[in-house]
């Protein structure tokens, strides 16, 4: 079986795969139709990049400038790793004409090493460190697409979303914690075409799995780690092994998290199900099953866990009430649990995304603002635009795209009365509170 994640079976052609998928690329963007022999990662990805209208030609972004992308990398737990990528990759990169980068779960590249030429050759697609390659800045590419699908994969020349990096083949691989399993970033050699063999992607995919093994050997006792935010199915990781849940698990383990103190069966049952009158039975078959995945983690009468387990929903928490807003938005990974429909879970999920925003409200910084406003669940988000707005200089040329932003929103949500900056929506007016509008 060919193995999905790779950019070339043994023995193909690449001139003839790069024509050929030039023309899938260009037929993608001409009216979204994408065939063989475009791979269905890079298909996936490709939809995903024009869903976040990356541009399909241009410079990536710069996200941090030199004297933020300083104090950030040193305090990141990735220049842990450093040694170990220099040393697996480090001398592979400068023999071999190939740059050595490492970004953060944003997909901001924090390191970029290697070949003094194709380091400059890079510069001028901005694949510098403090640009942002994550999928919805910079279209398909290794390092981004491996954030995006958390897995390692190959990127082959045109396969690239944005034809500026169609000259370029890539290999990246994820990193997590060992202690709470949540996305650390991901490591990625970049250069010619020869990195579309097996051999770069396993380099890559070992160096991850060493580096994540280094920063394991600082932590002496692992624990019970949870991760929900932005995931349809909880990541636990019990002592260093990982286990995703199912759906209806999830939601029953973030509620005892919540509770350690514990909940009877019909206080749980409420939390999942409302007011909906369920068997007793039902709930009593999930606990089951679910205790057959945790073991001894999971007590009964009343239902509650055997140990504390961190959350990234308790990190997020804990940030806010310190009043750190920056360390809040960055370990904030999406809505918790999002496509679930569990009273108690959606509760916990709009009162953690309204005391975020608050934050970022209060805050005022425009870099805040910007980073939630380019997000998924942000991107809509009419307060926070306007907000973008006010933040920045009356003269600054940036007030100029999120002002617009901000007026079509309020078109779009039948909001009349001024201009973005001048006339606030309501303050009850969260776009939670909307009608999804039309993409824009």
């Amino acid at each position: 079986m060919v193995n999905p994640w790779l950019a070339m079976e043994a023995g193909a052609d690449p001139v003839e795969r790069t024509r050929t998928v030039r023309r899938a690329h260009a037929a993608f963007l001409a009216d979204g139709t994408v065939a063989p022999p475009v791979r269905r990662v890079v298909a996936d990805s490709w939809r995903r990049s024009a869903d976040a209208r990356a541009a399909a030609d241009g410079a990536a972004p710069i996200d941090l400038d030199e004297a933020a992308l300083g104090a950030y990398r040193d305090g990141h737990p990735l220049a842990r790793a450093m040694p170990v990528f220099r040393e697996l990759l480090g001398s592979f990169a400068q023999d071999g004409a190939h740059l050595l980068a490492v970004c953060d779960p944003q997909g901001r590249l924090l390191w970029v090493e290697g070949h003094r030429g194709v380091r400059r050759s890079a510069e001028r697609m901005n694949f510098v460190v403090g640009a942002r390659w994550d999928e919805r800045h910079a279209g398909t590419n290794a390092p981004g697409t491996a954030l995006a699908a958390d897995h390692a994969v190959q990127i082959f020349a045109a396969e690239h979303y944005n034809r500026q990096v169609q000259r370029w083949t890539c290999a990246a691989a994820p990193l997590h914690d060992p202690r709470t399993g949540r996305l650390l970033g991901a490591v990625d050699i970049t250069g010619g075409d020869h990195l579309a063999s097996p051999h770069s992607l396993a380099l890559v995919q070992a160096t991850a799995r060493a580096a994540e093994a280094h920063l394991a050997a600082d932590v002496p006792e692992l624990g019970v780690c949870l991760s929900a935010l932005g995931r349809d199915e909880a990541l636990l990781v019990v002592d260093g092994e990982r286990l995703r849940l199912g759906r209806r698990h999830s939601e029953i383990m973030v509620l005892l998290a919540r509770h350690p103190e514990g909940l009877t069966g019909d206080q749980l049952s409420v939390l999942l199900y409302g007011e909906r009158d369920m068997r007793p039975v039902t709930l009593r078959a999930e606990l089951s099953r679910l205790r057959h995945l945790v073991g001894t983690l999971l007590h009964s009468r009343p239902y509650r866990l055997s140990r504390h387990i961190e959350t990234d929903l308790s990190v997020v928490e804990e940030a806010l009430a310190a009043g750190e807003a920056q360390s809040a938005l960055g370990a904030y990974r999406g809505p918790l649990l999002p496509l679930s429909e569990a009273p108690g879970v959606q509760r916990l999920r709009g009162a953690l995304e309204d005391r975020l925003r608050r934050a970022l409200l209060d805050a005022r910084d425009p870099g805040l603002l910007h980073e939630w406003s380019r997000s998924p669940w942000g991107e809509d988000d009419l307060e926070i635009w306007e907000a973008l707005v006010d933040a920045l200089p009356e003269r600054s040329p940036a007030r100029g795209a999120p002002m617009a932003t901000a007026d079509r929103l309020r078109a779009a949500y039948g909001l009349t009365g001024g201009s973005a900056g001048a006339v606030r929506a309501p303050a009850a007016a969260h776009v939670a509170t909307f009608t999804q509008p039309p993409r824009l």
